[in-house]
Formats: structure tokens, C-alpha cells, sequence
């Protein structure tokens, strides 16, 4: 997981002469210009779009890693909205490997570009590390071995900060996981034992600077800080404002939608939940780029829980075995959704009168859950708690 420290400089930026600075596309005006819709497309799903222009960049900056970076990006977020899809990866993979090959060449040959050479670099790198990383990968040794390089390559990076904030981006995540990841994973404290500590105040700092100062990281930063502010800092309110922003700036992109729907489920605010998620329903149903079982499977929950609260129990049945369903598509059988989602139509039924449906679920529960895990342990309870009253 350190891997993911290093794996997220994305959309870095570009210039165009090989002009003796040590940063040339990364603070080019006209290049920013360049890639300003093509970006908007990329974050928006419209990978037609994105693609044509990075190809145009490619043929009139063959020689440089950026246009090669940005068409890996257009791969990494096809694979987002549901990691568990690995159809992607092969392509992903052979872009960063084609940014690393490159960048190379121009860290080799021309010195005075290693600043901006060593930031493709740690950032292809790290983008390998963190798809390695992923839950439904785990490939730690592959992983380790690309976070390793990419952190060579940061060091020399970071040394240049004061040359372009899109530079900042990696040290901000490194100063965070390398502290986050051994406080919450102790058994991966030997693995980063020759890593350098780092700081996760000063990191959350750097990232904000990133989101409110960079060009081409803004967005990938503004991801990382509001994934941050959700999971790993209590701030869901501060997670909130990002997601509403990353939505509205964004509206097509599937991980932004549900991202926002959640948040706003999270945050009890159900009139405005209620829309969103009804929407990603039925973008699903109208094949919309992206947007697939995964999307449907939050939003379905959602929406159950929001219809039981209103105690209008048969749509709120409708939306829980809608969301099993979805869970079953993507074989996401464990996850809570899943689970919760049965023990959800248990109490309808239970509250309808109905103690041997009530039970089915509730058995069903056990069945598929794990016995360690708290939705085993609810269901028992409530069977307990049937048969008390029987």
C-alpha cells in the first residue's frame, strides 16, 4: 500500500519546445491550453474525445512522456468505476510502460529535464504500484517493486517543487500513506522499514495546495483528499464539498455520481440522495459509459434505506433485492450492501408480520456471511430474538 503513496501524479501537464529549463511541459501556457478540454473530456468519460487529442500530442511530442502518461489515464479510469474489471488492465499497463521507456530516455540524454523526467516517472510507477496494490489484485511483490522505483525517481522530483505545484502532488501522498499505512497495517511495518517517514499533517497540507494551485494533479488531488477526508479523518462534511464540486464539474463521470450520492446518504440529506441515485439507475439502464453494477449496488441500497425510513416497505424491498442483484452481477456477495440488504428485507418482513420470511433472510444471512462478521452476528441475534417470540 505504500505503492499508493507514489501512485497518483496523474494528468501532468505539457509544453512543447525543448526549451533549457529544467520543467518543459509542465508550465507551458500554450500546452495547458492544449489539454484543457481534452482533460475535461477524460474526467467527464468521454474517452473518444480525450483520446483524439492525446494522439495529436503524442505525434508532435513522440519524444516526450506526457502524451503517453495521458493515454494510460484514459485506461486507469476506465477501470474505477469497478476494479474488479481486469479487461483494462493489459492496456493500462503498457502506457505506463511506454511513459517509463520514454521517460527514461529523455532523463538519460537531456539532464537539465530530469525534474520533469523523474515526475513521469514516479508517477508511472506509482500508478503501477497502486493498480498492483488494488484489492482485487494483490500483487504486493510486483507492487513494492514499482512503489521502490517510483520513489527514486520522487526524491529527485520534489527537490524542483518550487518549479510547479504539480510537482508537490507525489511527496503530498508519501508524506501521508507512510505514516497512515503502518499505523493501520502493522504487519507491512518490516516492508517500510528503509522507507522514509513522513508527515500526514504536512501532507493533508500539500494536497490542498495541490487541488487549489495545480493544473493537471488538481483533480487526481482533490480525488485522494476527499477520498481522505471520508475514510481516514472524520471530516465528512470537508469530503462532501469535494464530491458536490468533482460532481457538478463532472456530472458524467460515473465515480464522481456515486461518490456525491453517497455522501449525501452519508450526510442524511435524502431529498437531494434521492434523484442522484434514481439517475444512476437509470443511466445503468441506458448503458451509459461507466456506469455498471457497482454504481447500482450503492445507489440501490441507498435508496432501500431511504424508503424503509419512510416506511414505504414495498419500494424498499424492491431497491434491496435490486441491490443483491447488482452484487451478484459483480460476485460482491460478502460486502455489506449485500448482507445488509438481507438483513434490511428481514426486519420488513419481520415488521409486516411475516416471522418465517423474516427467518428465510436472516438464515440466509449465515449462510453467506462470515462468522466473524457483525452481520452474522445481527442476523443470529434476530433469529434469537424470533424464536424468543415464537
Amino acid at each position: 500500500m505504500v505503492f499508493l503513496l507514489v501512485a497518483t501524479f496523474t494528468v501532468k501537464a505539457q509544453p512543447i519546445t525543448r526549451k533549457d529549463t529544467t520543467v518543459i511541459l509542465l508550465s507551458s501556457v500554450s500546452v495547458q491550453l492544449e489539454c484543457t478540454q481534452a482533460l475535461n473530456d477524460l474526467y467527464n468519460f468521454k474517452f473518444d474525445r480525450a483520446e483524439f487529442q492525446f494522439q495529436y500530442l503524442r505525434a508532435r511530442y513522440r519524444w516526450h512522456p506526457l502524451p503517453y502518461f495521458l493515454m494510460g489515464l484514459i485506461e486507469w479510469w476506465k477501470i474505477m468505476p469497478n476494479t474488479k474489471d481486469t479487461s483494462h488492465d493489459e492496456t493500462f499497463l503498457a502506457y505506463m510502460d511506454s511513459t517509463i521507456e520514454v521517460g527514461e530516455k529523455l532523463y538519460d540524454d537531456y539532464p537539465a529535464y530530469h525534474a520533469e523526467a523523474a515526475f513521469f516517472l514516479a508517477a508511472a510507477y506509482g500508478f503501477k504500484g497502486r493498480l498492483y496494490a488494488d484489492e482485487e489484485r494483490k500483487n504486493w511483490r510486483k507492487a513494492a517493486s514499482a512503489g521502490k522505483d517510483g520513489l527514486d525517481y520522487l526524491e529527485e522530483s520534489k527537490e524542483k517543487q518550487d518549479l510547479s505545484p504539480e510537482l508537490l502532488f507525489g511527496d503530498a501522498l508519501y508524506n501521508y500513506f507512510s505514516v497512515w499505512v503502518p499505523e493501520n497495517y502493522p504487519v507491512l511495518k518490516p516492508v517500510l522499514f528503509f522507507f522514509k517517514k513522513g508527515d500526514k499533517a504536512l501532507g493533508l497540507k500539500q494536497l490542498k495546495e495541490v487541488s487549489y494551485n495545480a493544473f493537471y494533479t488538481r483533480t487526481e488531488a482533490m480525488v485522494w483528499l476527499m477520498r481522505i477526508l471520508n475514510s481516514y479523518e472524520n471530516d465528512q462534511y470537508g469530503a462532501f464539498q469535494i464530491s458536490e464540486y468533482l460532481y457538478q464539474t463532472y456530472p458524467d463521470n460515473p465515480y464522481f455520481h456515486r461518490y456525491y450520492a453517497r455522501m449525501l446518504y452519508s450526510l442524511g440529506r435524502f431529498t437531494e440522495a434521492e434523484p442522484m441515485c434514481k439517475k444512476i439507475l437509470t443511466r445503468i439502464d441506458s448503458g451509459m459509459v461507466g456506469y455498471e453494477a457497482t454504481s447500482g449496488r450503492y445507489a440501490s441500497f441507498f435508496l432501500g434505506q431511504i424508503y424503509e425510513a419512510r416506511k414505504k416497505y414495498d419500494d424498499a424491498k424492491a431497491y434491496y433485492k435490486m441491490c443483491m442483484k447488482f452484487a451478484e452481477q459483480i460476485e460482491a456477495t460478502e460486502s455489506g450492501y449485500y448482507l445488509y440488504s438481507m438483513i434490511a428485507l428481514g426486519e420488513i418482513a419481520e415488521r409486516q408480520g411475516n416471522k418465517a420470511e423474516a427467518k428465510q433472510w436472516f438464515n440466509l444471512v449465515k449462510k453467506k456471511a462470515g462468522r466473524k462478521d457483525e452481520a452474522y452476528k445481527d442476523a443470529k441475534r434476530r433469529l434469537k430474538g424470533l424464536e424468543k417470540g415464537d
